[in-house]
């Protein structure tokens, strides 16, 4: 019986183990792709509605969450990055200004570049309602960070007012009324010996009433602070006597190492009964609060002889209110006075005095500040005497 080939005839038997060979192919089947394969069937879950929203509502969440995470970051980096201000530039921020108002004011003000950034970073903060209005001065470069840190912490610009030891009160007052930034009127002026001198800060906005008011508290406390801490003895019997007794030492000197002993001198006075004898007495006494406006320093015997109650030549003890408002060393000085013999002092040509504790003592150093004063004279005359004549020529 024949055999029908089939494909064990091509299988070669090597030792017990058989190989297969592949069965050859024409040549039109070799050239021939092979079929892919078919994609796998998707899944049911995959098709669901359900999962394509969701798997929408997460890609858009994904998207949002990094928009937003870089807006921030942009916005972080606009916030403190440095700003447009080429110089220092003074703003205007005006009293009631909220928010959205004062974010516009930097922008027009060329202070920032983006008003919507300052905003979002100043509510980032939380310090919406914490901007203080005032007059700034903001520095070439300055952040949007640093701007909000500025109006957070009210470093407005300051303006001061100096008031000199022993001025009158209608000589402050006078200032007071004329310093450009100060707002409102004053209607009266107060009393003297009441507005303690000294330098005083205030901001843009700050009213003329509100300084001066700023003044009489300070003189408040510094009297009581000083009396409280007088020595004991004192010929004063109140606060105010201090304050009186201060604004003649205050006139009578002018040099800090001489305040105490010119105290003394008053004290050791009122302590014997002797008059006082001061000649600024005199002068405030004839003009009140104009005596120290202008150069009184020649007292003639015409207001020496005047009766006024504030002459201490023809009064005893102390005059019925201060010739002006002395400084805060003036008033310590009284409350804490040398200890001296002194009765007397008269000026020694050089800005300061001698001290004498007789009469006689005394007579001889006004002598020789008369001739002083007579050689300085005859020297002015001298050197006054070429100028007279060449403008003569």
């Amino acid at each position: 019986m024949t055999e029908t080939p089939t494909d064990e005839s091509d299988r070669a038997k090597d030792g017990g183990t058989t190989a297969f060979r592949p069965n050859p192919k024409s040549p039109r089947e070799a050239i021939q792709p092979e079929q892919a394969p078919q994609p796998p069937a998707r899944s049911r879950h995959v098709r669901n509605p359900f999962v394509i929203v969701i798997n929408a509502i997460l890609s858009i969440a994904v998207l949002t969450v990094i928009a937003v995470a870089g807006l921030l970051y942009w916005g972080k980096a606009e916030f403190e990055a440095p700003g447009p201000l080429a110089a220092e530039k003074t703003v205007i921020i005006s009293s009631g200004s909220g928010l959205q108002a004062i974010a516009d004011t930097l922008e027009n003000q060329g202070v920032i570049e983006n008003a919507y950034v300052f905003l979002a970073g100043v509510r980032a903060y939380k310090n919406a309602g914490k901007l203080k209005a005032g007059e700034y001065a903001f520095a070439a470069g300055s952040s949007m960070h640093q701007i909000m840190e500025d109006l957070v912490g009210g470093k407005a610009v300051y303006h001061t007012v100096t008031v000199p030891e022993g001025w009158t009160s209608a000589q402050v007052i006078a200032r007071v009324r004329e310093h450009p930034v100060l707002t409102g009127t004053i209607d009266e002026i107060p009393p003297e010996g009441a507005l303690l001198p000294e330098t005083y800060t205030f901001t843009r906005g700050t009213t003329r009433a509100q300084l001066v008011q700023q003044m009489r508290d300070a003189q408040t406390k510094a009297v009581a602070d000083i009396w409280a801490r007088r020595t004991d003895g004192l010929p004063v019997e109140t606060p105010d006597e201090l304050v009186i007794l201060a604004s003649i030492v205050e006139k009578e000197t002018a040099r800090a190492d001489e305040r105490t002993r010119v105290a003394g001198v008053f004290v050791n006075r009122l302590n014997k009964g002797m008059r006082l004898q001061s000649d600024p007495t005199i002068v405030y006494g004839l003009f009140g609060g104009e005596a120290w406006s202008q150069d009184r320093s020649a007292i003639t015997r015409s207001q020496l002889d005047a009766r006024n109650p504030y002459n201490t030549y023809q009064i005893d003890r102390l005059p019925p209110g201060p010739i002006g408002n002395p400084g805060r060393a003036a008033m310590e000085a009284v409350a804490n006075p040398s200890r001296t013999k002194d009765l007397y002092f008269v000026a020694d040509g050089t800005g300061g005095h001698v001290f004498a504790e007789t009469y006689e003592q005394h007579q001889r150093n006004v002598v020789r500040w008369r001739q002083i004063e007579r050689e300085r004279r005859e020297r002015e005359a001298q050197q006054a005497a070429p100028a007279a004549a060449g403008s003569g020529g």
